[in-house]
């Protein structure tokens, strides 16, 4: 049995050993976003020149003179997305020279054709459009739609005259004098990083439409017709965003996010070990397999890691800890009724399975709407918390499960059962099981919440909350140089003939200033100039418009609507109408807890904001979850129905029952977002501080309020007496 025992743990280490050496690779290899490296971020909005209604073909068409606008710039890994129907945001990760890449951004598309000595033979002005076409031989071709026949008929009159190899017509996507020139030998024209879109064949001269064939992949011809048709676009676009991080903050956030995630895991596994000893231990292991499969998902699908990514991921690691707690949790009592390990380990894995399911696929319903309603970091951190979910069932509820069970199959622990998880028996002095009257204390929970809620709504519709620019639009600039005092900003900044809502100084020296304006590119380029000219300073702007805000409150709201709506049906079809509502009340209150904080504290509220108070959401329903799980399972002991005071019992001794799982679980997800706080980045202090007190709330409201409130819902069903 030892040497079983001794077996297992061996291939136990060394599997995990591989499985990080083969990430390693992977690591290298992710992709940051600004938060992290630093660069440029600007969101368009895209409009049509002539007044007329934008089609998909114009976005494709305006999105294909970005995209090469930016190869242009020799950018690695850029993001180019299209939001909505009008909008396309590009995310240029490690760009230094701002200016320069707002400059080949703004680029106008321009379609020459030229001859093999690079001579202009006509514009753009000539062709109306291009599409997607097919030979007499059924294979992909590009049908040109000619506005000037006669012009066109000059051009490739003449190009058809030339000797064989030379009477070739070249299509040239913003040629440059110079730069770009053809060459006949290498065939390097329809490569996505060449300016030279096709060299076709001319034998004659045209009049009329025409088509250009070749070896073309039908792929290959819809975007060398796109990529025509962005020479003669009618597009305009409308800067209503932008971001800049200088690289050395980047660089910055990124070693010390690092920093604190590596101390948080290191507490989290040594806060499970002496708590459940060699099963915690076990699972606390299993959190790098977990994290390993995390990362390497989100690096398969292409993801973009960030701040509020970072902060999903802790998130997910909370969820996971709290899926082995409640397992644990679970066995703990089984031990303690009599059961030998094998049984308490098969009794607790069954009845903490639907408890795990519903509270992860209440937390998979707000990932899905943030995913859905949310734009950018928004979108980026409801992508990772779908990826932990999944993560979470799999390495730590089906994986961690069948490794653990293996070690109990080693029959190591039979006589010792302590030493797999710590637990105390019944007839020992010791015990003493948590006793909490819930029922007893409606009136004065009520009392206290209500005082709370009431002075906080009316301190809140007063004074309102500390909006940050995303819900206010203007400009967000912050300042770092050696030697700069407030004083010097202001009127420097009033001197530009800017308006100035406040500045400030922070703890690093950095100077914070917010503007009711909303700079445009050249004032953006006028105060990073003046600034960098006069203090050798640093400059991040952040610009947000109104048509933004208005779209992010209402994103917002929908949100937090179609979340609500999508948990009151899932709980009542898994559960009963009566819990459905009575988690929403509950967790009404946790985010109304929260946001009065906030406003009470004066912290900001960016944009991470509205993540962090989903996220609140769907932790706090775990917590919920829980606590209704257990009381649906004691309900099941009754044959009959209830009386008042059987239905007390019940609603008392299930919170009881589950006490300890929702202190550990608050504890263990409190670690890392501790860590996070005090030694990582102050771009998501919000999110930390919002989930801190989410928390706390949720963790009040499942035991002292959510079984309270079901009680006095079901109270009408009960006999008054057996």
């Amino acid at each position: 049995m030892k040497k079983s025992f001794i077996k297992r743990i061996v291939v136990f280490f060394v599997v995990i050993a591989l499985f990080s050496l083969v990430y390693v690779p992977l690591f290298n290899d992710m992709k940051f976003g600004l938060d992290l490296k630093g660069g440029f971020e600007v969101l368009y909005q895209v409009k049509r020149s002539d007044g007329k209604k934008l089609t998909t073909n114009d976005m494709n068409s305006t999105y294909d003179v970005l995209k090469r606008n930016v190869d242009s710039l020799g950018v690695s890994e850029p993001e180019i997305t299209m939001e909505g129907t009008d909008r396309i945001r590009v995310k240029l990760a490690g760009v230094t020279d701002i200016k320069g890449a707002r400059k080949a951004l703004s680029n106008v598309a321009n379609i020459s054709f030229r001859d093999t000595n690079d001579k202009l033979l006509m514009d753009s002005s000539v062709i109306k459009g291009a599409r997607l076409s097919y030979d007499e031989n059924g294979k992909p071709a590009i049908s040109l739609q000619v506005a000037d026949k006669e012009k066109f008929l000059e051009a490739t009159t003449e190009v058809s005259q030339k000797e064989s190899g030379e009477n070739v017509m070249v299509i040239w996507y913003n040629f440059e004098k110079g730069v770009n020139s053809y060459v006949k030998d290498e065939d390097t024209c329809g490569n996505e990083d060449s300016m030279c879109l096709s060299a076709a064949t001319v034998s004659q001269g045209f009049s009329s439409d025409v088509i250009i064939t070749g070896n073309f992949e039908k792929e290959e011809a819809e975007s060398l017709a796109t990529s025509i048709n962005a020479g003669s676009i009618t597009t305009k676009l409308n800067e209503i965003s932008s971001q800049n991080v200088n690289a050395s903050y980047g660089e910055g956030v990124l070693s010390k996010t690092f920093i604190a995630g590596v101390i948080g895991m290191i507490l989290v596994i040594l806060f499970m070990t002496l708590l459940y000893k060699f099963s915690g231990f076990i699972s606390g292991i299993n959190l790098l397999l977990y994290m390993l499969l995390v990362m390497g998902i989100f690096w398969l699908v292409g993801g973009v890691l960030t701040l509020p990514g970072i902060a999903a991921l802790v998130l997910g690691i909370g969820m996971a800890v709290d899926s082995c707690v409640v397992t644990n949790e679970r066995i703990k009592e089984e031990l303690q009724t009599g059961s030998n390990l094998k049984n308490a380990y098969e009794a607790g894995n069954s009845e903490s399975w639907s408890t795990i399911f519903d509270a992860n696929v209440t937390t998979l319903i707000v990932a899905i709407v943030l995913f859905i309603f949310g734009e950018s970091s928004v979108k980026g951190f409801a992508t990772m918390l779908m990826i932990t979910i999944f993560a979470t069932m799999f390495i730590m509820v089906f994986l961690n499960r069948k490794i653990l069970k293996s070690f109990v199959n080693t029959k190591l622990f039979d006589k010792k059962p302590n030493n797999f998880i710590r637990y105390k028996k019944k007839n020992n002095k010791s015990f003493k099981k948590v006793k909490i009257n819930s029922i007893n204390l409606i009136k004065k929970c009520m009392i206290v919440t209500a005082t709370y809620l009431i002075i906080g709504i009316i301190y809140l519709c007063i004074n309102g909350l500390n909006l940050g620019i995303d819900f206010k639009a203007g400009t967000d600039i912050t300042l770092s140089a050696n030697k700069i005092t407030v004083n010097e900003v202001k009127k420097d900044i009033e001197k530009m003939g800017y308006n100035i809502s406040s500045i400030e100084k922070q703890e690093k020296g950095e100077i914070h200033v917010r503007l009711s304006d909303e700079l445009k590119e050249k004032g953006i380029n006028k105060v990073n100039a003046y600034f960098e000219d006069k203090y050798d300073a640093k400059s991040e702007i952040n610009v947000i418009t109104n048509i933004v805000k208005q779209d992010l409150v209402k994103n917002a709201i929908y949100s937090v609507l179609i979340a609500a709506i999508a948990i009151i049906i899932y709980i009542s079809i898994r559960f009963k109408f009566s819990y459905a509502i009575s988690s929403i009340l509950t967790l009404t209150h946790d985010v109304l807890f929260v946001i009065i904080l906030f406003s009470l504290l004066k912290i900001e509220v960016n944009v991470i904001f509205i993540a962090a108070i989903l996220t609140i959401v769907g932790y706090s329903i775990n917590n919920t979850i829980v606590v209704f799980d257990r009381i649906r399972e004691n309900m099941s002991n009754y044959k009959k129905k209830l009386t008042k005071e059987e239905l007390k019992e019940v609603v008392n001794n299930s919170i009881s029952d589950t006490f300890n799982r929702a202190i550990y679980t608050t504890l263990t997800t409190l670690i890392p977002v501790i860590c996070l706080m005090i030694l990582g980045s102050k771009g998501i202090l919000p999110f930390n501080l919002a989930l801190i007190f989410g928390l706390v709330a949720g963790t009040y409201s499942s035991i002292l309020l959510a079984g309270q409130i079901w009680y006095l819902f079901e109270k009408k069903n009960c006999k008054k007496e057996r």
